[in-house]
């Protein structure tokens, strides 16, 4: 009885994380029900038509953006880190700046740019008096482009761990690689690499996570795959089976990369016996080999970030769209109020599940934690199916039971509702706040909980009076990246938003699909500057991690 008196506010802390578990794991399990009872002709009409190209695709994209990642992401986190040139410190915290641009905003800007009436085309044109069968030109809105668009905005990813993992490498292998008659590029390749490898495998498949999920670039591009099958056999050919059975497929993709990203995090390892004191003394690079270095590290700024930027900026002040008016005071009031409640509520199932795992840790919260963080790799398409079934089916059940025994209609209470849209935010993005919560909870020491016990403070008193005052800067990171994740989130919000509830995101999406750019520029802009605030957060973390 005195150990349970003990506990006092667990039973409630282990309640929070066992229901925000079990919400995280409902849309999986809808989905495999949804799609093993969609009739086997849906499956064989999905199978003979349009499956094939939607996975190819998928697959065709995902190479693309896995190779291109690694290679921009790699080489620019090396150079930055082990060698020196003009304005290299700049480069170390720009080379981060792409992350804050949803890619279907970069496609907007592009199309802008580089299509067929775009400003380059135009001009081309203009020069040389060409006629539009005269010359050939790359089409931006394919495969490729979606790949480039995608590259360019996930690259970070992989350089910020990349280049975590080469600030953690000692010189002493390096070295030694050298003194064996290795080059630099052979040292590089043969030892550093191999060592940093957990960490770019991480961000790699972070961003081909990111590419899965993605809907609004392929979409605007009019490529096919799997996140845009989902949303025509749901919308356009009003499908529900079909869109189950796609969200299946593109389930186990999402599912295998995250299982893939748990082995590769727990298999290689690298042990530095000789400790951070022997870090590498970066090269200093001249001549034609820093221009080579600034030009490298420039590019996928300034496509990435700068020009997509000037270019946006310049539609928006061409476009009719008047951002102080009372239809887009309207469109911003939706997206930060549910933007910030969504934050609010993932950022607390986060600190229910992280402090339920370190008061009582066994089989029960360890599998909540694991279960919270399989959101992340489940693409928000998949989680609107996965939510909207079960819940609609629940509604309609007791609508018809209200309406048999009391002769009162409900309609439906839950389906179509702003709690609903808010629930698929945290099973999308409470992975994302619990990796910070947890990486804040790391540092706080077990003695000072034991000092507080001692106190006469019970497990929930330590949390409140202990923990969250140390953690505020760590809860206050982890607030603001779901916060602009959901400004940012778009197949979701489509699919699952209430009749006549638009976002920024959504009136962004509604005008580019009208063609009417200039416009997309204008709420475009403003989910950037919204998307600057983590990234500014990030970059302070780089700050703090720079060499001495």
């Amino acid at each position: 009885m005195k150990a349970r008196r003990s506990l006092g506010g667990m039973h409630f802390i282990g309640f929070l994380a066992c229901l925000a578990a079990a919400v995280c794991v409902l849309p999986v399990l809808a989905v495999i029900v949804a799609a093993a009872t969609g009739g086997t002709d849906t499956a064989r009409h999905l199978f003979q038509t349009v499956l094939f190209e939607y996975a190819g695709n998928t697959v065709a994209l995902v190479i693309l953006v896995a190779f291109g990642t690694f290679m921009v992401g790699c080489s620019t986190a090396w150079l930055v880190t082990m060698t020196r040139f003009p304005w290299v410190r700049v480069f170390e915290i720009a080379l981060v700046l792409p992350l804050a641009f949803p890619a279907y905003v970069l496609a907007y800007a592009y199309t802008h740019l580089l299509d067929h009436p775009g400003i380059v085309q135009s001009v081309l044109r203009d020069v040389t008096g060409w006629g539009p069968r005269d010359y050939w030109f790359p089409e931006i809105r394919s495969l490729g482009g979606a790949a480039m668009m995608l590259i360019l905005v996930l690259y970070p990813y992989v350089y910020l761990l990349a280049r975590a993992a080469f600030l953690q490498q000692s010189a002493a292998t390096f070295l030694a690689a050298r003194a064996l008659g290795k080059t630099a590029f052979g040292a590089f390749w043969r030892v550093s690499m191999p060592m940093a490898r957990p960490a770019i495998a991480g961000g790699v498949l972070l961003a081909i996570m990111e590419t899965i999920a993605d809907f609004g670039t392929v979409a605007y591009f009019g490529v096919p795959t799997l996140a845009t099958g989902i949303y025509t056999s749901w919308f356009s050919l009003a499908d529900r089976a079909g869109a189950a059975q796609i969200a299946f497929c593109l389930l186990g993709i999402a599912l295998l990369l995250a299982l893939l990203e748990r082995l590769q995090r727990g298999d290689a390892k690298y042990f530095d016996a000789v400790g951070r004191h022997a870090a590498m003394p970066p090269a200093q690079l001249a001549g034609w080999r820093s221009v080579l270095a600034m030009l490298l590290c420039g590019i996928p700024v300034t496509l990435g970030c700068f020009l997509p930027a000037i270019v946006l900026f310049g539609m928006g002040l061409g476009s009719e769209q008047n951002l102080l008016s009372q239809r887009y005071s309207d469109f911003a009031q939706n997206s930060v109020t549910i933007a910030a409640v969504a934050a609010m509520l993932t950022v607390s199932m986060a600190i229910a599940i992280g402090y339920f795992q370190r008061v009582l840790p066994g089989r029960l919260s360890y599998g909540t934690a694991y279960i919270a963080r399989l959101g992340y790799a489940v693409p928000g398409g998949v989680i609107a199916v996965g939510l909207i079934v079960p819940f609609a089916a629940f509604d309609n059940a007791l609508d018809a039971w209200m309406r048999a025994t009391f002769d009162v209609p409900t309609g439906l209470l839950i389906t179509g509702s702003i709690w609903l849209l808010v629930a698929a935010y945290m099973v999308r993005f409470l992975a994302a706040a619990l990796g910070a919560y947890e990486g804040g909870q790391s540092t706080v020491h077990t003695n000072m909980d034991a000092a507080a016990r001692s106190l006469g403070q019970t497990p929930l008193g330590i949390l409140r009076r202990v923990h969250l005052p140390i953690l505020t800067p760590s809860l206050l990171t982890a607030w603001l990246i779901v916060f602009v994740d959901v400004m940012k989130e778009l197949p979701a919000t489509l699919i699952m938003r209430p009749f006549g509830f638009d976002t920024l995101a959504v009136q962004a999406y509604r005008l580019a699909s009208d063609e009417r750019l200039e416009g997309a520029a204008v709420p475009s802009l403003v989910i950037v500057a919204v998307g600057l605030l983590p990234v500014i957060v990030i970059c302070r973390q780089v700050e703090r991690n720079r060499n001495p």
